[in-house]
């Protein structure tokens, strides 16, 4: 068996079962490393193949196949490792990752209509109709839209909120895990730490980069966006605002 191994960008390998086995015991290797060896689809972490033991046990996997000598168990082996530079993501693949992740939101806006009856149809309507006139003043336009959310069903408010909390529980998961959006999981790109090419934690990737962000722009549309952006143009790392702030950076995957 064949296995390699990879941490920060940087391959190596070829190693035997023991080689690696023996690495792990000597915490030369760790459990956050990758790892990849043949019948894997593809690259994961020594800690989830092993299950957290320092001992790496493939199902199927004699060690009576192994073509090691015993004499080996007691080397020292070194990690020998060849740079793979990142590719930074490009303007389009991150504007089409934030246009998806953004659709995915629409179905809230839908989620009030499966709830209403005729009348309360016919009541959203004219509320509707009356919000598009030219001449409606702004406090006649506030308590018009004060009625429209009233018109809102208690449960169908219910049901947005599970949607947002559904929506945000799988994006965090997908980020924390993956570095990646859905958005961003499409278009085949990530989030890396922008010093060390690494993950990046849970409060960075998801709390700092997305949602603090969506409440600034919610509170200052759309002079955020503006900004966040505009460090794009200049920045040589092509980092918004968000990624200085969290200091990760988006590189193709």
């Amino acid at each position: 068996m064949q296995i390699y191994l990879a941490r920060n960008n940087q391959q190596a390998g070829p190693y035997s079962l023991e080689q690696l086995n023996q690495m792990l015991s000597s915490q030369q290797v760790l459990l956050t490393d990758l790892v990849w060896h043949e019948g894997m689809s593809e690259w994961k972490t020594l800690g989830e193949l092993t299950q957290g033991k320092l001992v790496y046990e493939p199902i199927g996997y004699s060690p009576f196949n192994s073509q090691i000598k015993s004499e080996q168990n007691n080397a020292n082996f070194t990690i020998k490792v060849e740079q793979k530079p990142t590719e930074l993501a490009s303007f389009h693949s991150r504007l089409l990752a934030k246009v998806i992740d953004l659709t995915l939101w629409l179905p809230m806006a839908a989620i009030p209509s499966f709830f209403f009856n005729e009348s309360q149809y016919a009541e959203l309507f004219e509320i509707q109709k009356q919000l598009q006139a030219a001449q409606v003043a702004s406090s006649k336009a506030v308590e018009l839209q004060q009625q429209l959310m009233q018109l809102i069903p208690n449960e169908a408010w219910m049901s947005i909120f599970a949607y947002l909390i559904v929506m945000l529980m799988i994006q965090a998961f997908l980020i924390t895990k993956f570095g990646q959006s859905i958005g961003k999981k499409i278009t085949k790109i990530k989030i890396i730490d922008a010093e060390t090419n690494t993950s990046v934690n849970t409060i960075r990737a998801f709390w700092l980069r997305s949602i603090l962000f969506i409440i600034l722009n919610l509170l200052f549309m759309p002079f955020i966006t503006l900004i966040d952006y505009t460090f794009f143009a200049f920045n040589k790392n092509r980092q918004t605002l968000h990624d200085k702030l969290a200091k990760t950076k988006v590189v193709k995957q």
